[in-house]
């Protein structure tokens, strides 16, 4: 699915982000990344959904190179990624309900195949009544449950987020991980950045920890 060769990542002349970063996300698995503030994981994440590039080693994903396959072909396999940003990147003029259906919109569905899945969804992440409402009108931790919604409503086959519980509280964070844990058995492949220890001691998944842009631990599933 995802294999990183001796990544190493700079920005410019500074110091390096990444260092020599090897690992391998198997198709279907389910990993927590963690470390400090300032680790890197929000650049290994960007690496991965191809908004940055490496500066040294290799990276393959869905069985392609990327240093040999060009940008020409970037669409395509980012329309197999669902995202959740920090920062959320919701649309402003839309609604809750068009922001979760833009992948659906993306793909070439009508509203009317996909009005019941979206509606579903927003109701499972408590947002049932706030179908027609705008961004601005929302808290943080409504418009981060919006983000997560439109990350996983088209069922992709890999899913990155970026610290998705940072502004919900542990009974909603604790929901949006059986969430992530049922797109899973689907067979989505999920990477979980996170501080959160209790989502990690919650779920059984593996863990990758970042320690100075280097990764230092790579563990397997708790029993």
């Amino acid at each position: 699915m995802v294999r990183f060769e001796n990544v190493g990542m700079r920005y410019g002349e500074g110091r390096e982000v990444l260092r020599d970063v090897t690992f391998t996300l198997d198709p279907g698995s389910f990993t927590f990344l963690t470390g400090p503030s300032g680790a890197g994981k929000s650049t290994l994440l960007k690496l991965i959904y191809l908004a940055e590039a490496p500066s040294g080693g290799s990276i393959s994903m869905f069985g392609v190179d990327l240093a040999k396959t060009g940008r020409p072909n970037f669409p395509a396999l980012r329309r197999r990624i669902g995202v959740v940003f920090q920062d959320f990147r919701l649309f402003d003029h839309l609604s809750a309900f068009d922001n979760v259906a833009m992948p659906l919109r993306i793909a070439g569905r009508d509203a009317v195949s996909y009005r019941r899945d979206v509606e579903e969804l927003l109701s499972w992440v408590g947002l049932a009544d706030r179908l027609t409402a705008l961004p601005a009108t929302l808290s943080g931790g409504e418009q981060q449950r919006i983000a997560i919604a439109r990350a996983v409503v088209a069922r992709p086959d890999l899913l990155l987020a970026d610290e998705p519980t940072g502004n919900v509280d542990p009974d909603m964070g604790q929901r949006l991980i059986r969430l992530f844990e049922e797109l899973n058995k689907l067979g989505t492949t999920v990477l979980i950045a996170t501080h959160d220890r209790s989502l990690i001691e919650s779920a059984r998944a593996r863990e990758m920890r970042l320690v100075g842009g280097r990764l230092v631990a790579l563990g397997s599933p708790a029993a």
